[in-house]
């Protein structure tokens, strides 16, 4: 096959600043993500067991309990969490809002594949990655597609 072939086939780059921008939201959503995992799971482990502690942070999430002591303190550096000497996390007004927003993100996410047809199982494991990506502009799609109002904890855009 020719060079010339070869680069019609290729899709175009686009400008410097508009893949700039992607990525830039991209990695931005990725750092987001482990702060809202957190924030989730620690309120499901206080509705569904009285208390949050680091160790069951980290087995839940799947890693280190150094590293759950590090995300720990983060959220309780940007006002989402403190904790308790033997009494574990606690969620901030703000930690649990977002701990909200964020269950209701998954569940839109989850909802919307299964009418697709994506199975629920792996809808439930696409949604915990997609959740964490897809803009407020596209959950509105996504909640008129099935026939919901506004996103659930937003105002009505």
């Amino acid at each position: 096959m020719s060079a010339r072939k070869v680069a019609a086939s290729q899709p175009e780059l686009p400008n410097e600043e508009v893949q700039a921008a992607r990525f830039g939201k991209a990695r931005s959503a990725q750092a987001t993500a482990v702060l809202e995992d957190y924030v989730e799971l620690i309120d499901d482990l206080l509705t569904t067991q009285g208390e949050a502690r680091p160790t069951d942070i980290a087995r839940r999430l799947g890693v280190s309990h150094a590293t759950a002591i590090k995300s720990i303190a983060r959220l309780k550096r940007e006002g989402l969490a403190t904790s308790k000497l033997y009494r574990g996390v606690f969620l901030t007004p703000q930690g649990t809002e977002l701990a909200a927003r964020v269950r209701a993100r998954h569940r839109l996410v989850v909802d919307l594949l299964v009418a697709v047809g994506v199975p629920q199982q792996c809808a439930e494991l696409d949604a915990e990655g997609i959740e964490h990506h897809v803009s407020d502009l596209a959950l509105a799609a996504f909640a008129r597609f099935l026939g919901r109002g506004g996103l659930p904890g937003r105002k009505a855009e």
